[in-house]
């Protein structure tokens, strides 16, 4: 339960608890100080932040969370060998990505995925929220760059999320 004063009760405490380890103090006044600025912090920004869409599916979370990580892993690998490799290996493009996706806290946690992986990044969102454009290092077929992108990021972000689709 949320109320006007205190509409983000976890960020309010996740932004205490990081004053606190930041200050490297327990003292009473870190406390007071954190607690102010974990209610201040929030109070002011709220038109700012995204509603969070309900969880769905809080398992495949986990289990997406870990492709991510994965993906990740080997992005880094295969840009170091592009990187170190001949200039000529590398083949750079962007690509427009049609999205389903229709919820903004859900876009945005799909571009930062996509942006997280070394090699591609995502380069800007359409005015209508319908087409992600995204850059790659290395584009050998940009039509399986979109069927990657919607089949291993955007398709189990719909399911861990209630969101709408277009």
């Amino acid at each position: 339960m949320t109320s006007r004063w205190l509409p983000h009760p976890l960020l309010t405490l996740f932004l205490t608890v990081v004053w606190v380890l930041l200050t490297n103090s327990l003292s009473v006044g870190s406390w007071l100080m954190g607690a102010f600025l974990g209610w201040g912090i929030p109070l002011l920004c709220q038109d700012f932040l995204l509603k969070t869409p309900r969880l769905r599916r809080p398992a495949l979370l986990l289990r997406y969370m870990l492709v991510v990580l994965y993906d990740i892993v080997a992005a880094n690998l295969n840009v170091a060998r592009l990187v170190l490799g001949p200039p000529k290996n590398l083949r750079p493009a962007f690509v427009e990505v049609p999205m389903e996706i229709e919820d903004e806290f859900v876009l945005t946690l799909l571009a930062c995925v996509v942006s997280l992986t070394p090699g591609t990044v995502s380069s800007g969102l359409s005015a209508d929220h319908k087409t992600l454009l995204l850059h790659g290092l290395d584009v050998d077929d940009s039509e399986q760059m979109i069927a990657q992108v919607k089949n291993r990021y955007e398709a189990p972000l719909m399911e861990i999320f209630e969101c709408s689709r277009t």
